[in-house]
This record gives structure tokens, sequence and C-alpha cells, in this order.
């Protein structure tokens, strides 16, 4: 993701801020200039945000850390103005497994809550009334600002858990039906109930607060792609690379200009080709190198071609394909059948797979 600060790493798991945090932080800063607020008031809040995006992050590698435990690992954190995601190689298929890993972030923010309850007066806060009360929360105070942060994991923990995709509660509630019904319908039911909860968002948005519209676009979305990506899933298991393999290739030698590659584009419909020389595959070329040097055609395919790729066998199961793009972020291996060269697998293929699969038998 473009226009990111590294913050560093934990366990292995690159911690990300995007730039667009920042809006979140001006926005902010705006509102409560617009009420009056004088300076501290302005800095209790940007730094309530501030440690409430601490407690996403470490929402986020409550999820990270237990799926690591099921050997399965998470690339980064990235941390939005919505919230946090955590870039799973993929989500665990054992009921069992996806209901740890989906309840161990809110988990975190319980615990953070249960921490601060421990030592703030909380049950204090309610015997005010409501004048009283606004006038004491105004006040710029420690014991405030751990109050507000008690308060905002409490939302953290009631709004993740919304049974709706892409939130945890969407999972949490796939995982409990997966333990009596197939994983394929069990999204199904929460990607509907998902959809149901995205239209009832999306009218209260229109009603009362327009923020509540992007929540609804978010769960629609979120909904209906996890439900997409499991019926894909689906169609595949039990079937091997070699079902799927794109075996009418053209070769490229390294000795090929990028004009060359370019010719051979514009004659057919290949966009990526596998570079060989003398019966050995020593690179890629993908159209995204071609574009990147298409101003110097006379340069030479073996100065531009990626050397640092992977092959799949032909025995591999699609499915396992699939994790393998998300993995190496690259949508394009030559495939390998007892050790020679057989073909090459892509995204595209993979698709028209798919759909040939989805058509219903008459």
């Amino acid at each position: 993701m473009k226009g990111v600060l590294k913050l560093g790493s934990i366990s292995g798991i690159k911690i990300e801020v995007h730039w667009t945090f920042t809006l979140l932080l001006f926005w902010v800063a705006f509102l409560e200039i617009q009420r009056g607020s004088n300076l501290n008031r302005i800095l209790l809040n940007e730094a309530l945000i501030v440690v409430l995006f601490i407690c996403v992050i470490l929402h986020e590698l409550g999820h990270a850390l237990t799926a690591k435990k099921f050997n399965i690992n998470t690339q980064k954190i990235t941390l939005l103005p919505i919230g946090g995601v955590a870039m799973l190689e993929k989500m665990p298929e054992k009921p069992r497994q996806e209901l740890l890993v989906a309840l161990a972030g809110p988990a975190v923010n319980v615990v953070i809550a249960i921490l601060i309850f421990l030592v703030v007066p909380i049950k204090s806060y309610f015997n005010f009334d409501a004048i009283v009360l606004e006038e004491v929360l105004y006040q710029t105070t420690f014991q405030n600002f751990l109050f507000y942060l008690f308060v905002a994991n409490v939302m953290l923990v009631v709004f993740n858990l919304i049974p709706a995709f892409p939130m945890d509660g969407g999972r949490v509630l796939r995982a409990l039906l997966s333990f009596k019904i197939g994983r394929v319908e069990a999204t199904k039911i929460a990607s509907s109930i998902g959809q149901g909860l995205a239209i009832l968002f999306f009218i209260l948005g229109l009603l009362f607060n327009p923020f509540l519209i992007l929540i609804a676009f978010f769960i629609l979305f979120g909904a209906y792609g996890e439900n997409q990506m499991v019926k894909q899933n689906s169609l595949l298991e039990g079937h091997l690379v070699r079902e799927a393999t794109l075996t009418n290739i053209t070769l490229i030698s390294p000795i090929h200009t990028i004009k060359d590659v370019m010719d051979i584009t514009l004659a057919g419909a290949e966009k990526d080709f596998v570079v060989m020389d003398k019966d050995e595959i020593v690179g890629i070329v993908t159209q995204k190198h071609v574009l990147k040097h298409a101003n110097t055609p006379l340069l030479v395919v073996k100065d531009v071609m990626d050397k640092d790729f992977k092959t799949v066998d032909a025995s591999m199961e699609l499915v396992k394909v699939l994790e393998l793009f998300a993995k190496e972020k690259k949508n394009f291996f030559p495939v390998m059948d007892d050790g020679m060269l057989a073909g090459v697998i892509d995204r595209t293929n993979i698709g028209e797979y798919i759909l040939f699969k989805s058509v219903p038998l008459e």
C-alpha cells in the first residue's frame, strides 16, 4: 500500500500507518476549534486518538498472534482512519480456529477496558445527571482521558462483534454456524445478515449520521467479497494446478528486446512470459516490466526480468496457488511437472477455470 509510514515490527509483523490517518487528526482538531475548545482540550482529543489507535494495533496483534499459533502468518498491520487491518495470509478454515482468531481481537479490548476499570472509578461517572456529567467530562484531566479510553474500548468490542463481514462478529457467526453446517452455507448466511445490516446502516446514515453510510458500504462490500471468495475456494477444492494450466505459451529468450516482447504481446493475448535459456527457466517478464521500460525498447530481457521467481508443481492444489498469489504478491507462476516446464498459471486462467466450474450441470 502506497503512502504508509512504517512504525516497526512486532514478532515479525510489520506495523504501518496510512497517510490518511493524519486526516483524522486534522478533522478532530478542526471540530474542536469549531466548538471553541482551548489548546488543552484539542491536545487531549488528539492524544486520545493516538492512544486509541495503539489499542487498535493491540487488537490486530491479538488476531495475528493467535493465527500464528495455527501456522498462519501475518504480513503486516496497517492503520487506517476507520481502524486497523491485519493482512493474514489466510483465515483458518476450521471452525474452532477461526472462532479463536476472531475473538482474540475483541478480547484484547476487553482486557484493556477491565484494566482501566480497576484504576478509574467508572461507576462514579454514572452517578451524575446529564448536565453535571457533561461539565465533569469537559475537564482536561488524566482521569477523564482514561474514562474516554474505557468507553472507546467498550465501543470497539461492541462494533467489532456486529455479526457482519468483515467485522470480527461476522467471522464469529460463521465459525459458530460452521460447527453445524458447511463453511460455504455458513458464509452465505453470515454474508446475507451482513448485507441486511449494511442496508440498515445506510438508512440510519441518511437520517442521522453520514459516517454510518461509509460503514454501510464497508460492510456491504466486505460481506459480498467474503461470500464470493469462499464460493470460489469451494469450487476449487480437490482440483489441481494441471487442470487450469495454460500450456499454449510463448517462451522468451534473455536476448529478446523489450520491443520483441511488446510485439508478441500485441500479436496475442499473453501479457506475462517465462524466460528460458538452454531449457532452463532463468526468469519471468510481466506486463509491468514491459510498461516500465517501454521507452527503452532496445533494452534486452535479461536486464529487466524478474530473477526472484517461484514455480509451482502441477500436482499442487489450486486453492494453495491462490494463497501463494497473496503471500508472494505475484499473479504469475511457471508450472513444473516432473522437473519440466509444463506451462504457466495466473489469476486470469484460474478465474476462467472457476467460471466454467460454476456453470450448473443440466
